[in-house]
């Protein structure tokens, strides 16, 4: 019959039994059933499903099992029904040996979440072994001079079973001269003897045939028996005798080889060869194996192997003493050693149920692992307690008794420690102490809580215009500090418009390699500035991601020629017509050149030339270098040309330099015939030269100390830029740095404009550079004082 209870006692009282059950709910979690050794197949243990609480359902889903450290194919669970069965057929004897209790403990875990049951199925013993004599045979030479009560020691039958099973009586065939002694329960090697009733006479019975029957307690009971040969012996009448029929001795189990464990002595009241004796073992009970040896002349009993309080507890030593009369007498006596525990074993630890890798997201007191221990000693060398590796975010909790699980502590951080290797040490309470460790490494698996970082929030790029569409002109790059698809990172275009176009119609950006390309030329006069933004995401679920700044500044290249702004008297052909009377004196402005460029900086810087007269004729006109007013350098006399043809050439400063021709047809007419405006003109340049001179002289101060003043504050500004270590080539990151020249007098541009600077935030700014070119030397100091007050005051110029 199968039976089934849980950790209490049907015997107690109610509410004790109450309490019980309650503590049992809450804690251990512990089934008990009980069943009969040598069970069929398929023999119901119990409903285990029921029993903990599960549902049929669930079984299959939360991957229900079962463990068993002893054999785990005995038992079985059908998860259909949840019912605990007999799989193979359990020997008791096998299992557990003699040893009073015999369980099967077995865990079942389910996972979703993880949940760990201890189960213990007791085997109860049956009565399957009949009892066993270690001889066929047992021969006795008896001395026919014995007298009446004597006593002769019979090795007893072994039953394999335990309790009544393994109670043994013992019966002797009919006869005159023997009875039986039974074994008491005062004594411990439960033997029989068999005791003389009268004297023997060996000429009328020299021999006796006996029949000894050993009989269990078991229903139904089980015998076993042994033949007894007795041959009566003549003459030696007197057999040896020990000081005491039983010792008992204790003796620890890691004693060495050759310890002394007893002294034994033996007496003979016969003298002569009679009286002389020897010593021998008989017997070793249990295992018969020559564990101990035995002086023959002194009687020393000594250990010969290795003891092992794990494998038996007590040893039963038979031991003979003979004398060397004809025939011999021999005497009987029974050694028990009883062996002590040592901690000679050290506790076992395993690990199972390894949940790996773990998220960083993982809460605390997640179970990361289970672990068992033991340890085959008794007392606290056999109480084991668990530690592991100090510092790191988990921890270990006792479940059950020798039974831990390793849960997590605190959270995880894979992008600082990615893999923990952790020790866990189970350690004995013995003295000194014994441990075993085992390793586990845990690793951390990766959880996107990290977003793309750039190196820095903002680049500045520069580029030359007119570059080639398709033109790589930078390269982006972020890192993601997570692992596999959570750092794949991504780059695109952050979208939106840019006057009346869309961003992505200028630049484009690679997915996979940031890589910045221009997807059409760059025009310096239409776009000074284009500012967006880059954007790089990961891979991750969900996706982060973060922006990079790029102001993409394109530069100028000597692109446009100049141009010369259109005057009122033009002709066919471009010329332009004046009147000036012969009358005027040396530095008469006859007239002046206007031109524009479209570039900026030195390509927008104009230069005037005058070109040489054909025939090689000195003129008596020059042309401003960088004002383009065209004045006579001497009074005119009736030996100049009436016409005139001047030719004046405007240059930028750009590389290579770009030209415009502007061609002035002078007239020379008797002063009645000069036109008013010239009047003018001519007022004008009748100023007295001493104020005009004092009103240049004080500007080229101011405009010199405050480009001077400009130049230090940006070479001051330059070095200190310049001094952190560079970091890529002429797109490197980084501000741009505007380089200004120093100036003495005059400005670059002939034009006033503004240029468009597309940020994408905010309003179009104003871009203004100046220049300071240096005053030809050779120019004479009215010229050049003329020209620095004309420089004065720029605006829309024409010639």
């Amino acid at each position: 019959m199968v039976g089934f209870q849980r950790s209490g006692s049907y015997t107690l009282r109610p509410l004790l039994w109450l309490l019980l059950l309650a503590a049992w709910q809450a804690g251990s979690g512990q089934l008990h059933y009980s069943i009969p050794e040598e069970a069929k197949h398929g023999t119901f243990v119990g409903r285990i499903a029921q029993d903990l609480g599960l549902e049929l359902a669930e079984l299959v889903p939360r991957l229900f099992r079962v463990a068993s450290k002893d054999r785990g194919d005995l038992l079985e669970v059908n998860l259909q029904n949840g019912i605990l069965f007999v799989n193979s057929r359990i020997d008791r004897e096998e299992l557990c040996g003699r040893s009073a209790e015999c369980s099967i403990h077995l865990e079942v875990i389910v996972d979703r979440p993880l949940q760990v049951f201890h189960v213990e199925v007791e085997v109860r013993d049956i009565n399957d072994n009949p009892p066993v004599f270690p001889l066929r045979e047992q021969r006795l030479l008896i001395y026919e001079s014995k007298q009446p009560d004597s006593r002769f020691p019979l090795e007893g039958a072994s039953d394999a079973d335990i309790g009544e099973n393994a109670v043994l009586v013992y019966r002797l065939s009919q006869n005159e001269y023997f009875s039986l002694e039974l074994p008491t329960n005062s004594k411990q090697t439960k033997r029989p003897s068999l005791i003389l009733k009268k004297t023997l006479d060996r000429e009328t019975t020299p021999e006796l045939n006996l029949l000894l029957t050993a009989s269990d307690g078991g229903k139904p009971e089980l015998t076993g028996t042994v033949q007894l040969w007795v041959r009566v012996l003549d003459v030696n009448d007197n057999d040896p005798e020990f000081d005491h029929l039983e010792y008992r001795v204790r003796i620890m189990e890691n004693a060495a080889k050759e310890t002394l464990v007893i002294k034994l002595n033996a007496t003979d009241r016969d003298e002569g060869v009679n009286g002389q004796l020897q010593y021998s073992l008989r017997s070793i009970k249990p295992s018969g194996r020559p564990l101990f040896t035995l002086d023959e002349n002194s009687g020393e009993l000594r250990v010969n192997g290795t003891l092992d309080y794990e494998e038996n507890k007590l040893y039963e030593v038979e031991v003979l003493a003979t004398d060397k009369g004809n025939p011999p007498m021999v005497g009987h006596c029974t050694v028990l050693v009883e062996i002590l525990d040592a901690n000679d074993n050290a506790p076992e630890l395993t690990l199972t149920s390894l949940s790996l890798p773990v998220r960083e997201d993982a809460q605390p007191n997640t179970v990361i692992a289970l672990i068992s221990v033991s340890d085959p000693d008794s007392g606290v060398n056999g109480q084991v307690t668990c530690s592991l590796t100090p510092t790191v975010p988990f921890k270990i909790v006792s479940t059950f008794k020798n039974y831990y699980s390793l849960v997590l502590d605190s959270s995880l951080d894979r992008e600082r420690v990615s893999t923990y290797h952790l020790v866990v040490t189970a350690r004995d309470g013995g003295s000194p102490s014994l441990w075993a460790t085992a390793s586990v490494s845990v690793e951390v698996a990766d959880v996107n809580d990290n977003a793309p970082a750039f190196a820095q929030p903002e680049y500045t790029v520069f580029v030359k215009e007119n570059n080639p569409p398709g033109a790589h002109i930078f390269t982006v790059s972020a890192m993601d500090a997570d692992a596999q698809e959570n750092a794949l990172v991504s780059y695109s275009l952050v979208e939106r418009r840019v006057g009346e176009r869309l961003l992505s119609s200028y630049v484009s950006v690679h997915a996979e390699s940031g890589k910045v390309f221009a997807l059409q030329p760059l025009d310096h006069e239409e776009l000074e500035l284009l500012q967006f933004q880059v954007s790089a995401r990961d891979a991750g679920v969900p996706s982060l991601g973060s922006n990079v700044t790029l102001q993409v500044f394109v530069l100028d290249e000597n692109d446009n020629a100049p141009t010369l702004l259109p005057h009122g008297a033009v002709r066919a052909g471009g010329s332009v017509s004046e009147l000036v009377s012969r009358s005027v004196g040396s530095g008469h402005i006859v007239a002046k050149v206007r031109a524009v460029d479209a570039d900026s900086g030195y390509n927008a810087w104009l230069s005037y030339e005058l070109q040489s007269a054909a025939g090689g004729m000195r003129s008596p006109f020059r042309v401003g270098l960088y004002t383009g007013e065209i004045s006579t350098t001497r009074p005119l006399d009736e030996a100049d040309a009436p016409r005139q043809t001047l030719l004046v050439l405007v240059k930028d400063h750009g590389e290579p330099a770009l030209t415009a021709t502007a061609t002035l047809l002078v007239s020379l007419v008797e002063s009645g015939q000069a036109p008013k405006s010239f009047s003018q003109t001519s007022g004008r340049a009748s100023i007295p030269e001493t104020s005009l001179v004092d009103v240049n002289v004080y500007l080229i101060i101011a405009i010199c100390a405050v480009s001077s003043l400009l130049v230090l504050t940006l070479l001051l500004y330059t070095a200190l830029r310049c001094s952190a270590t560079p970091t890529g080539g002429a797109c490197s990151p980084g501000k741009p740095v505007l380089v200004c020249s120093s100036a003495v007098g005059t400005w670059s541009y002939s034009q006033q404009r503004r240029q468009r600077v597309c940020s994408g935030e905010g309003p179009p700014k104003t871009d203004l550079m100046a220049f300071s070119p240096s005053l030809p030397p050779n120019l004479d100091r009215d010229e050049r004082e003329r020209q620095e007050s004309e420089s004065n005051h720029p605006g829309q110029v024409s010639f």
